[in-house]
């Protein structure tokens, strides 16, 4: 299996949303230096994580982009759902209605069994990894936070 960078860098830019602002907007361009993403990428990217409600948006000097909901209850299968529309590992797998299965042995493969574990095995993973979780490794990494410097007072 292998994501698109479209999902790869929706994960990233989540991460680094949770990880320097938390539920504060944050600006495409600060994300896009950071994570060395293109900002029109990005944009087109929030497209589908708004769409998919874990991303909001506030206009204005002080707005910009931010989580829907607190890191804690993000997932990672959610972010990858949202960017790819699905996480299958193979197409016979894919059980939406009215869809007809590709495969010719659909039901009675060996092989589909153990795409089948594999897929809920990753699915369950990715279910139990929040973005608050890459929040703590970045942590415990030594991963630096930038400081916002919209909110950075001197007097």
């Amino acid at each position: 299996m292998r994501l698109s960078t479209k999902s790869r860098y929706g994960v990233r830019a989540l991460f680094d949303m949770a990880y320097t602002s938390g539920t504060l907007p944050v600006q495409i361009k600060d994300i896009s230096r950071r994570q060395e993403i293109s900002p029109r990428y990005l944009e087109q990217i929030f497209q589908s994580l708004k769409k998919a409600g874990l991303l909001k948006s506030r206009r204005g000097p002080q707005g910009g982009y931010y989580l829907a909901r607190s890191p804690e209850l993000i997932t990672i299968r959610e972010i990858l759902e949202a960017a790819e529309g699905d996480v299958l590992l193979v197409d016979c797998l894919d059980e939406r209605k009215g869809k007809k299965s590709p495969c010719k042995f659909d039901g009675g493969c060996v092989t589909q069994t153990v795409w089948s574990e594999a897929a809920e095995r990753l699915n369950g993973y990715l279910s139990e990894t929040t973005l608050k979780t890459l929040c703590e490794r970045a942590n415990a990494m030594g991963i630096k936070k930038e400081t916002d410097y919209r909110f950075t007072y001197y007097i």
